[in-house]
């Protein structure tokens, strides 16, 4: 049972109003996670930005879903889970087993396992790294504005995988559960 509300579209005022239909425009819907925080439209439009800013990084879509999964996992966020694995797959073209790697922090690609296993060692040691664990992300090839992007991708979803398992966020994509879910 969820227990923060998700706010109906077609009954949404003012500056929530305003983004949902920005949103719908996009998307073609207003998914759950973005209903609920619409609850505060402050706290959406400060989601939408940044998300929007860090599509625009250096790092690329496929990278981003696969840095969502890998934080999710750490974060046992079933709502983020299903989503990133979706857009994944249908969206950026992703295949499953690529996207099932992402979800324990490895790949195929030696660069692109570097970058997960920096955003699992900051979300694990939130935000405390060490000298060895960003000169290993380093040594893989990444910039230090790339490394900045890592990070920011981590705090975005952290931000997302607290406020679903805070809301309880109803998951309207095809359900994927985290490896070692935790029930609240």
């Amino acid at each position: 049972m969820t227990r923060l509300t998700a706010l109906n579209p077609d009954e949404a005022t003012g500056k929530t109003k305003e983004l949902f239909t920005a949103i719908k425009g996009k998307l073609g819907v207003v998914p759950n996670m973005m209903r609920t925080m619409g609850n505060s439209p402050a706290l959406l439009e400060g989601y939408l930005n940044f998300s929007g800013a860090l599509a625009h990084g250096s790092l690329g879509a496929k990278t981003g879903e696969l840095l969502a999964l890998a934080i999710s996992e750490k974060n046992n966020c079933d709502y983020c889970l299903s989503a990133h694995t979706y857009i994944g797959e249908k969206l950026v073209h992703i295949d499953s087993e690529t996207l099932t790697n992402a979800r324990n922090a490895n790949s195929t690609d030696a660069k692109t396992a570097a970058a997960l296993k920096f955003a699992a060692v900051l979300t694990a040691k939130q935000g405390l790294v060490n000298n060895a664990d960003v000169e290993a992300v380093k040594a893989a090839g990444f910039t230090d504005g790339e490394i900045g992007e890592i990070v920011g991708h981590v705090a975005l979803n952290v931000l997302t995988n607290y406020f679903n398992n805070t809301a309880k966020t109803e998951i309207d994509f095809p359900v994927i559960k985290a490896y070692n879910t935790v029930e609240a």
